[in-house]
């Protein structure tokens, strides 16, 4: 939740305003107290949309559809007004995570408990359906916990089966992952009935057991594609449930069960409180009661001082319009957040060119692996962050002090979910880099963007689409180039040397991923190439003999691996060399390590892969980061510098020199918000690339300068440059040798 800004409401409609809980294009939902004491999640629509008579008549529909259900599993309404200037709609508040959010921080959910969920769930839509009424919008965000049973939510798109929609006729109306197949046609649109509900909930069960969304990531036409024309991926459902959830996620609506028939395969929709979540889960959600319940009455918005509260408290001209400067790229009313979160720390009064004496101090966090399966990488962070700071902190003209919080997250979700609230609770850290594995970041992202944290990773790349909250002002930064394209330095060695036929073996263990992998390829070598086979694995099988024999049979030119495990694809390496493949073969950065060399042996020779970070060591730009890491480390002259640590190290200049540009002559104070909003849109001058968001919140990375190749010559990994021009280099070295 977030303080109120100055232009809101002390109270509506009897209702005192306590605090924010969110924010849109469309209107606000406050966290305010009845006259009665009860906590109610009040919904206010701006003046401006409310003045379109059809925006008031959706809400209209909202408020009236919202009444109707009263059900134990869905949020009751509370009080509404859709004829005031700004309508409001008021709901009961339910201080527990979403779905979304429960599964980002403790991982995919037991049988028992998902069991639970989905018979109240359905119990929820059974109730709906028999008043006439379709939901359209159940999806994880949708589904909030509490300790005696999840609550359905956000009944804005909700409409009695066979209405008129009042959206325009060339709308999807749903989320995509999470609808239907009549929901995802245009043309069908007056097909949606409760049987896309039971869709819905269908690719929520899956989600909630998984921690994977059935259909994948990725853009929202090739989710809503493979939607409509692909079957789900439901591997990791557990047996007893995968039926059920196989027929909920039918393609026709007519062979799908209902929600009254889900709710009796599940099993009893009742229970005593708290025994159906996991452990962890009960004491989160009684955490955030406690602390909503204690809150106190919020001071009136609109604040009038005394005259000698005026002179003690006022700044000065000078020192306002600074401050001012300093939080307007935080957007409006972030003055107000900024002063609430500011860290105290000395402001100095020195005089002439140098800093002032005690100048404030300011943290970086680094939550990353430093002891599990990626502790290499996560070691490398940390050292690319400690030794940025010091950098900056050995300049005289520097505004404040830079201090480097680690903490390890063992590379493990629960890991990441602690050491990221340990960080939102620390107000000293303005932002936080690291997290090597998407699971992590999943885990930390929403922490971190409920307590407006600054999050930016440099060794894992996932789908912004997954977490919540990263359109408009995004907490999440990840500073390299998309991971769809980690495939072209690859296919672009198998394009100069002239390959016309190219297989792609697309390890299923790595998910939607690997589906994307494949497809990037194809495209790529589409192109100029006579064809392009795409070869799957099952995720639990390692044994790549068959795999292997349907791609030599393929006859092809160039091999992409298409995963992310080392072990994988060394085995891989190793089946294609027994089965005599000498052509050429590459896959993408997470598959490149010592594990796969180990593995692969002598089959590990002269693959190629495409990455997002250098070796700083052949770098010219690099060359006194190079000196300098091997010093600070005690490392030899020819020493290898870690993968990543000057990606990291990059990362903490970055954010450095954005929260310097918020520092004025008067050595003002950072904030979180005030960082977060410098960091939306930016361009930085790294080491070894360039970094930056637009604000439209494009990545703007040049993909071509961005992205590099390694190959493996002598057992070890070795960088040959920007993708492009290795390239070319490659193909010259070919027709030599």
């Amino acid at each position: 939740m977030r303080p109120l800004r100055p232009a809101d409401p002390s109270s509506i409609a009897g209702y005192r305003l306590l605090g924010r809980l969110g924010a849109g294009g469309m209107g606000v939902v406050y966290l305010a107290r009845s006259a009665g004491g009860a906590l109610a999640a009040l919904k206010l629509i701006l003046a401006e949309h409310a003045a379109d008579p059809g925006f008031r008549e959706r809400f209209r529909r909202e408020a009236q559809v919202a009444e109707r259900i009263t059900g134990r599993w869905v949020v009751r309404v509370l009080g509404s007004d859709p004829e005031a200037r700004e309508p409001w709609l008021a709901t009961e508040f339910v201080p527990g995570p979403s779905l979304a959010e429960a599964v980002g921080l403790h991982g995919a959910l037991p049988e028992p408990t998902v069991r639970a969920l989905g018979a109240r769930l359905a119990d929820a839509l059974t109730d709906m359906h028999e008043a006439g009424l379709v939901h359209r919008d159940v999806k994880p965000g949708n589904v909030l916990l509490a300790l005696d049973g999840p609550r359905l939510i956000d009944f804005g798109i909700a409409r009695s089966a066979g209405a008129t929609a009042l959206t325009a006729t060339d709308a999807m109306i749903g989320t995509p992952g999470f609808l239907a197949p009549e929901q995802a046609r245009v043309s069908g649109a007056g097909e949606v009935g409760p049987p896309s509900d039971v869709f819905s909930l269908g690719c929520v069960l899956a989600y909630a057991t998984t921690g994977r969304r059935p259909f994948g990531t990725g853009t929202v036409a090739a989710i809503v594609y493979r939607t409509v024309h692909e079957e789900p991926d439901l591997d990791g459902v557990p047996e007893a449930l995968l039926p059920l959830v196989t027929a909920c996620l039918a393609k026709d609506p007519a062979d799908r069960p209902t929600a009254e028939e889900v709710r009796a395969r599940l099993g009893a929709a009742e229970g005593p409180a708290g025994d159906w979540l996991p452990p962890g889960l009960p004491a989160l959600i009684a955490e955030r009661s406690t602390r909503v319940l204690g809150l106190p009455v919020a001071e009136p918005t609109v604040l009038v001082p005394s005259a000698d509260q005026a002179a003690r408290t006022s700044p000065s001209r000078r020192r306002f319009l600074a401050l001012g400067s300093a939080v307007a790229v935080a957007g409006a009313g972030g003055l107000t957040v900024w002063l609430v979160n500011r860290t105290p720390g000395g402001t100095g009064t020195g005089s002439g060119g140098g800093p002032p004496a005690d100048l404030p101090t300011y943290t970086i966090g680094v939550q990353t692996d430093l002891s599990g399966p990626r502790k290499a990488d996560g070691r490398a962070q940390e050292r690319g962050a400690r030794l940025a700071a010091e950098t900056f902190n050995a300049r005289a003209d520097r505004p404040f002090d830079l201090a480097v919080k680690v903490r390890d997250d063992e590379g493990d979700p629960r890991g990441a979910g602690a050491v990221a609230r340990e960080f939102a609770q620390d107000k000293g850290v303005m932002a936080v880099i690291g997290a090597t594995t998407r699971e992590t970041v999943l885990a930390a992202a929403a922490t971190y963007e409920a307590s407006m944290l600054v999050f930016a990773t440099v060794a894992v790349g996932i789908e912004q689409g997954d977490l919540t909250g990263q359109i408009v002002n995004p907490a999440y930064r990840e500073l390299r180039v998309h991971q769809d394209m980690l495939q072209l330095p690859v296919t672009s060695v198998a394009i100069v040397r002239g390959a016309k036929r190219t297989a792609v073996v697309q390890d299923k263990a790595a998910g939607d991923f690997a589906w994307r992998i494949a497809n990037s390829a194809k495209n790529t070598m589409s192109a100029v190439s006579e064809s392009v086979t795409v070869h799957q694995i099952p995720a639990e099988t390692d044994d790549f003999i068959a795999v292997v024999r349907e791609v030599i049979a393929a006859r092809p030119d160039a091999v992409l691996y298409g995963g992310v495990s080392e072990r994988r694809a060394g085995l891989c390496a190793k089946e294609l060399k027994r089965q005599g493949y000498d052509g050429l073969c590459g896959g993408v950065e997470y598959a490149l390590g010592p594990e796969f060399l180990s593995v692969a042996g002598p089959a590990a020779e002269g693959w190629y892969f495409g990455t997002t970070y250098v070796d700083p060591a052949l770098v010219p730009a690099a060359k006194a980061f190079t000196a300098a890491y091997r010093k600070r480390w005690a490392l030899s002259g020819t020493a290898p510098v870690d993968r990543f640590a000057v990606e990291a190290y990059d990362a903490v200049m970055c954010v450095a020199e954005r929260m310097s540009g918020l520092v004025s002559s008067q050595r003002l104070d950072v904030a979180r918000v005030a960082v977060r909003g410098v960091m939306r849109a930016f361009t930085y001058q790294g080491l070894t690339k360039k970094y930056g968001f637009d604000e439209q919140n494009v990545m703007m990375f040049k993909y071509n300068e961005e992205l590099f190749l390694y190959r493996v010559e002598q057992g070890a990994p070795r960088f040959l440059g920007q993708f492009e021009k290795a390239s070319d280099d490659e193909k010259k070295r070919w027709k030599k040798g």
